[in-house]
């Protein structure tokens, strides 16, 4: 079956028939259904090697990520997929791994293979990079192969970002505890060596603190200890400081929702009632939050992934956008998991 069939069916001409498959905007919403509709009574798919030929273009997006295991960025990419499934393009995804590389040590050999060879070779009309600070070596390579680049995460000079305010969230976070009256209030942020890119742990910390602060309180070291943003993460560190006999918190604050879930679960076994004896807050939005009774603060993973995905698709497609950070939204979600501490 040939595309001119397609566009006699249609009644339209070849190249819109090229057009509207492409998902191009140039085509109105009715010429692309008649054109999709003759296509699919015809049997008629797009060649994907004769697209990409003829275009210039693979229609694929490779999306870059520090790790495979997580909740957020699992969301992320979730978001991401749908929005350019639905134009038409597939996924690569990149994984590098942040464990291999050392702060002031050498390149991680897989980012630079990833760099210099992969996205040289054509692979990809684009790029979005999730918690990954591009270098400027690295931000300029892609330009001078005319490949786009979106990040989440962070500012990257040069480029168009999406980033949520890490401290601002860990701020709002802290600030409903303070607000039920709370003073003695624990945070879980994350390992130093997950704090690569974007210092997103010391950012939330740097939150907290300054929450503190504002209310004439000045953070207390013991107070704060550190984890790998899993559920185990979270339940180990929680028990390391309801055992701490210097320290006695009327509330957590975990920097995301699975170490949150985590402290849920270790102050349980310790005999310690979620709210009454220890509210616990958490940031990211989870599904499971609700099940958990988890009050947090929500950062739209899957909305994130989305909007890279427009924002790249947006770059293919039209005059290039200016280089600028887009501010992500967040929102407190109160759940069951907080209230007022039983001595107030």
């Amino acid at each position: 079956m040939t595309i001119q069939r397609v566009a006699e069916l249609a009644g339209v001409s070849t190249a819109t028939v090229s057009r509207a498959l492409a998902g191009k905007t140039t085509v109105s919403a009715a010429t692309k259904s008649k054109v999709e509709a003759a296509a699919k009574e015809l049997g008629y798919v797009v060649s994907s090697a004769a697209s990409s030929l003829a275009s210039g273009r693979t229609r694929n997006i490779g999306v870059v990520v520090p790790f495979l295991d997580g909740w957020f960025y699992m969301r992320v990419l979730k978001g991401a997929h749908q929005a350019l499934s639905d134009a038409g393009y597939d996924l690569t995804l990149y994984h590098l791994d942040q464990s291999v590389t050392v702060p002031g040590g050498p390149t991680n050999p897989r980012r630079a293979r990833l760099f210099d060879e992969f996205l040289r070779r054509q692979r990809v009309d684009a790029f979005i990079a999730v918690s990954l600070e591009l270098s400027d070596t690295e931000l300029e390579g892609l330009k001078a192969i005319g490949k786009p680049a979106v990040g989440i995460g962070g500012p990257l000079p040069g480029a168009l970002t999406l980033s949520i305010d890490d401290a601002a969230i860990a701020r709002l976070a802290t600030e409903h505890l303070l607000s039920l009256g709370h003073r003695r209030i624990a945070h879980i942020g994350g390992d130093p060596l997950l704090d690569l890119d974007f210092h997103l742990s010391v950012n939330r910390r740097a939150g907290y603190e300054a929450a503190l602060r504002s209310h004439g309180i000045e953070p207390d070291p013991p107070l704060v200890r550190g984890a790998d943003f899993t559920i185990t993460g979270g339940y180990t560190a929680t028990l390391q400081i309801l055992g701490d006999p210097r320290v006695a918190p009327t509330a957590v604050f975990a920097a995301s929702d699975e170490m949150a879930m985590g402290a849920i679960m270790a102050a349980r076994d310790l005999g310690k009632r979620v709210p009454e004896d220890l509210s616990i807050i958490g940031i990211d939005g989870h599904e499971l939050g609700d099940f958990f009774g988890l009050t947090t603060v929500s950062q739209f993973p899957e909305t994130q992934g989305r909007l890279a995905a427009e924002a790249v698709l947006n770059a293919l497609d039209s005059e290039p956008t200016p280089a600028h950070n887009v501010a992500l939204p967040y929102e407190l979600v109160v759940r069951r998991s907080t209230s007022v501490p039983t001595d107030s």
